[in-house]
């Protein structure tokens, strides 16, 4: 078994009211159960980082990313799995219904689109990795605000 960090790609989708897209992941899920998350997801084998992150966004809300905005930020952390991750975050825009995502099936059970007044919502699991999706979501919004949305 490889000792190296498994290499995730992530998605803050962002509307045309700069709120960011978040999804509840299903109670039967083995890592992070119920928890509020982005949109992402773990790289296959020879697939690039723009690749997966293209590639997560239609599987998981069947959309399609029109255009990456801009990097987020890299996050490093140990999953309940005991697997440790890098994950690389980018905020896009999509095309698609951004009031209907379809959600993949037995993976994700709801979503919000949140505003930055708003963030307050990911707290509900702020044990899991100190926050982590909390600090994501700051680091979008902040990203939002640099590039002037």
């Amino acid at each position: 078994m490889s000792t190296e960090p498994l290499r995730c790609a992530g998605a803050l989708v962002v509307d045309g009211e700069s709120r960011i897209f978040f999804q509840r992941r299903s109670p039967h899920r083995k890592l992070f159960p119920s928890v509020w998350d982005i949109v992402g997801g773990h790289l296959e084998p020879g697939e690039t980082i723009e690749e997966a992150l293209c590639r997560e966004v239609t599987e998981e809300t069947g959309w399609t990313v029109s255009s990456v905005l801009a990097p987020v930020g890299e996050y490093r952390y140990t999953g309940d799995d005991d697997i440790e991750r890098i994950e690389t975050d980018f905020l896009v825009r999509v095309d698609g219904d951004l009031s209907r995502p379809r959600l993949e099936p037995g993976k994700h059970t709801e979503f919000r689109w949140l505003a930055e007044n708003e963030i307050g919502l990911l707290d509900e699991h702020r044990e899991i990795n100190h926050g982590l999706i909390r600090r994501i979501a700051e680091d979008g919004f902040r990203e939002l605000h640099s590039i002037g949305l």
